[in-house]
């Protein structure tokens, strides 16, 4: 659908990038302190304080600095820059232009000292502590010199003492204002810390919610959401058929009783990895319980899936865990069903949970399939050997 004209036109005019948008706008807000500079000038001008072309000149100056920023901003040649939003050059240029404002309006000049105070003001908040000191040094010594030069060149609308009491109040105000501006660069600083902080702990709980901490597999809640997912795509569609099975290690226990559960756990870790490693990018391994685990396989039927059952015991096979001087060879018993759309997810998983039994009590390291509701146990995989009615793989 496309968008309203206004709307395309906000686009064009300050960018569909937000962080763009975000620059060219506060860009654009400054150009408030531009309008009363030019309204301050026009009334010297109104006033005789100043020349036609003296207004001329510091328009001129004025629009073409716009100009030359909003299309420094809208190219995107900002980009170039280790800080994008190019503050200083702008706070910078601000200021010299209103040092030039001050030495040529005359009796009202004094009003300018505002103008400068607020483009100080606007740097607090976008400056860090280091470049606005020296945005602080620039406008005392420029404006210092602009002083000086106007004592000299026209005592009778820049005396000296009134001088002398502008530059004591710049000397006051800016010190000060840079002394907010390190305060508030501080506080950005801290603020953007904790902000950082606060983001990591919300990506650690989330990982701790939906991931088991020692294999880094889904745990069983976020599982079951994700079965759930694929239950709806199921009803949905119609056709979008998916295999459960559950993967027990053989003989666990008597590894955590001889060995320890520091390489209990390991083996978890290493099952777990070896596993993840030979298996499809859409299938989801999770550790179920202990030493269980809930394989899904999707859009795939119980006698292809065994093959990638059959995948994860041949790669543990070739890969050992060392327990001390002993290589650990790590087998499973798996019972696999199919989950056709006619049931609920807790029947099918109660269904995988029988062919497991089964495979257990035919020796272990082998799996069982139970087809669906009511089927009896069918085929068996022994020993990572295939059933010769599987002839292809997924």
């Amino acid at each position: 659908m496309q968008k309203p004209f206004v709307q395309r036109l906000i686009d064009v005019v300050f960018s569909t990038d937000p962080k763009q948008r975000l620059r060219i706008t506060r860009s654009l807000m400054a150009t408030n302190v531009y309008v009363l500079y030019l309204l301050l000038q026009v009334y010297a001008w109104w006033a005789g304080f100043m020349s036609a072309s003296d207004v001329v000149l510091l328009t001129s100056a004025v629009l073409a600095y716009i100009a030359v920023c909003y299309a420094t901003l809208r190219s995107g040649l900002n980009l170039r820059f280790k800080e994008p939003a190019l503050t200083l050059p702008q706070v910078l240029t601000s200021i010299t232009l209103i040092v030039g404002g001050y030495s040529l309006t005359g009796p009202v000049h004094g009003a300018m000292l505002m103008l400068l105070a607020l483009v100080l003001v606007f740097g607090i908040f976008n400056l860090k502590a280091l470049p606005f000191k020296i945005v602080s040094v620039y406008t005392v010594v420029l404006m210092g010199i602009a002083m000086a030069i106007k004592v000299n060149t026209d005592p009778l609308q820049y005396p000296l003492k009134l001088e002398i009491a502008h530059f004591i109040l710049m000397a006051a105000i800016v010190p000060t204002i840079a002394m907010l501006a390190v305060q508030f660069s501080s506080m950005r600083h801290k603020l953007q810390m904790q902000k950082n902080e606060l983001a990591q702990a919300v990506n650690r709980i989330q990982l701790l919610a939906t991931r088991d901490e020692l294999t880094g597999l889904p745990n069983r809640r976020h599982m079951r959401e994700v079965l759930t997912e694929h239950q709806q795509r199921l009803d949905r569609s119609g056709h979008h058929r998916f295999c459960l099975a559950l993967l027990d290690l053989d003989f666990f226990k008597r590894v955590n009783d001889t060995y320890g559960h520091g390489v209990g756990d390991e083996v978890l870790r290493h099952f777990a990895k070896e596993a993840r490693s030979v298996m499809r990018d859409v299938d989801v391994m999770a550790r179920w319980g202990g030493e269980e685990f809930l394989l899904l396989l999707v859009d795939t039927s119980p006698e292809l899936a065994q093959i990638g059952i059959a995948r994860i015991r041949d790669k543990l096979s070739t890969s050992p865990v060392a327990a001390g001087d002993t290589q650990l060879y790590v087998k499973f018993s798996a019972g696999l069903t199919g989950y056709w759309g006619t049931e609920a997810l807790d029947t099918s998983i109660e269904r995988a949970d029988k062919a497991l039994y089964a495979a257990k009590d035919q020796g272990r390291n082998c799996t069982v399939i139970e087809w669906g509701p009511g089927a009896e146990l069918e085929a068996t995989l022994v020993d990572g050997q295939l059933p010769m009615k599987s002839t292809s793989v997924n």
